[in-house]
């Protein structure tokens, strides 16, 4: 027999009664599918300004998005107010924008469902004061100016959430979540002989504030300050067609950007992406395996379930450099005639759900970094990148190093600056020789926007050689 309780019921104000009056009314003309996104986002962040706190903000965000769906057509309409007339009109607005009439459909019966426990913390943030937050934001900002006394100016900023989700489905299923996020940023400036050079690191993920570890805190700063001071000894490469080695971790956000997105089922569905006829076909050389995942533990893009309420999973989206299947939420995959890949994520309850990335990353090869090196006559070594712009359906890409470094015959041999990379991710992908065996995830605050959403994702590669792509430089 179902249950008729659950923890959140009473959190958002609803019970089954309520659920079950919600869905018929989005049933009522004819759907073949309707679900209930309930969310409650508690937000908090904090600034400190060479010691000062420059801003301090938080938020509660709370309502309900009601989906209809009818083949491909999907109707939707939230509601900020959480009593029963309210969620029956915006029912209404969902079932009336699908533009169907026939016989009212009843309501199922709802059934409570599991998942996985990817990001349970000890305590949630919510219970979390400014009081325990400050020292945190205090202590970074000493231990940067321990490493680099003359700097010119440090920042330091902090953001914290903890969302609650309800989703009940049509199809019978109650299913909710708890997904609490956080992320500590310091930024830096330095001056030297007039000359005025900046750089960041941060860390983040689904963690409590027990993960904020002095040692934590130090690696990141040492990794902005050294950012940072070596950008006053860089000079800019060679322009024109070089070998360029993606560095382990933060390269990723080419893999994601170049690449990952065009294996999202919506673009292949409407035929906007490359990928949209190559299932089964080769992609990459035979050492590239590439695996979208939502079950790594506490990172940006771990999910128990997505906002479709479907259980997630570890994607191999290519195999061995053929391309095995897409990003799927339930309406590509009722399309396709799969199964979701747990893929279907929204911003909010004021947004519809899309099949999105995760933790998307290249796995290990069997190369060494030093090996990768050491093969290149005259290339680069690119290792953080900003202001990247990408092209979803063709994959062409321009990325901006914020560091990098040169390499001459087989070495390196000088930190470079104030360079582009620019190539197209599926030719890149092929131009792929060697694949080394230390894939990292990043750790920092990735977030992916995609038709006005944002989510947070993770990322991460193994150090990589691709054979050619363009340098923006120094002409010869």
């Amino acid at each position: 027999m179902a249950s008729t309780t659950h923890p959140y019921y009473d959190w958002f104000g609803v019970d089954e009664a309520m659920l079950s009056k919600v869905l018929s009314e989005a049933l009522g003309r004819g759907a073949d599918y309707a679900d209930l996104y309930f969310e409650h986002s508690r937000s908090g962040s904090l600034t400190l300004e060479d010691g000062i706190i420059s801003r301090a903000s938080s938020a509660v965000d709370r309502g309900v998005g009601i989906r209809v769906v009818v083949g491909d057509q999907t109707g939707y309409a939230y509601s900020e107010d959480l009593d029963l007339p309210s969620m029956l009109k915006a029912a209404r607005t969902a079932a009336t924008i699908a533009q169907v009439s026939t016989d009212e459909v009843p309501p199922q019966t709802l059934t409570q469902r599991g998942h996985a426990d990817l990001y349970s913390i000890d305590r949630n943030w919510e219970d979390v004061g400014v009081a325990e937050k400050l020292p945190l934001l205090q202590q970074t900002e000493a231990f940067v100016r321990a490493i680099e006394p003359g700097l010119e100016k440090v920042t330091v900023a902090w953001a914290d959430s903890d969302d609650r989700v309800l989703i009940a489905t049509s199809d019978g299923r109650v299913i909710a979540d708890r997904r609490p996020m956080s992320r500590l940023w310091c930024s830096v400036a330095a001056s030297k002989d007039g000359e005025v050079q900046t750089g960041s690191s941060n860390v983040a993920g689904r963690h409590g504030i027990d993960w904020y570890t002095d040692e934590r805190l130090k690696t990141m700063c040492q990794e902005a300050v050294d950012r940072t001071m070596i950008l006053f000894e860089a000079r800019r490469p060679p322009a024109g067609e070089l070998p360029v080695v993606l560095d382990a971790g933060a390269s990723g956000i080419l893999l994601h950007e170049a690449v990952g997105h065009g294996m999202e089922a919506d673009f292949n569905r409407k035929g906007t992406s490359i990928y949209s006829t190559m299932i089964g076909e080769t992609v990459a050389p035979e050492c590239v395996t590439i695996v979208d995942s939502a079950l790594h533990p506490f990172e940006r893009g771990a999910l128990n379930i997505d906002d479709e309420g479907n259980p997630t999973e570890r994607t191999v989206l290519v195999e061995n450099g053929v391309m095995r299947t897409y990003l799927h939420d339930r309406i590509s995959a009722k399309h396709y005639g799969v199964e979701s890949t747990g893929s279907g994520r929204r911003e909010s309850f004021r947004h519809v759900p899309m099949p999105r990335m995760r933790c998307t990353y290249m796995e290990s090869g069997e190369h060494d970094r030093d090996e990768i090196i050491e093969s290149v006559k005259l290339g680069i070594v690119a290792e953080t990148f900003t202001n990247g712009q990408v092209q979803i359906g063709a994959g062409d890409f321009t990325f901006y190093i914020k560091n990098g470094w040169l390499i001459e015959d087989g070495k390196v041999t000088a930190p470079i600056k104030d360079c582009n990379i620019i190539g197209n991710g599926p030719a890149a992908l092929k131009d792929i020789s060697m694949v080394a065996s230390d894939m990292k995830l990043d750790t920092g605050g990735w977030t992916c926007g995609k038709e006005g959403q944002r989510v947070p994702v993770s990322q991460g590669m193994p150090t990589v050689l691709v054979n050619k792509l363009t340098v923006g430089g120094v002409d010869a």
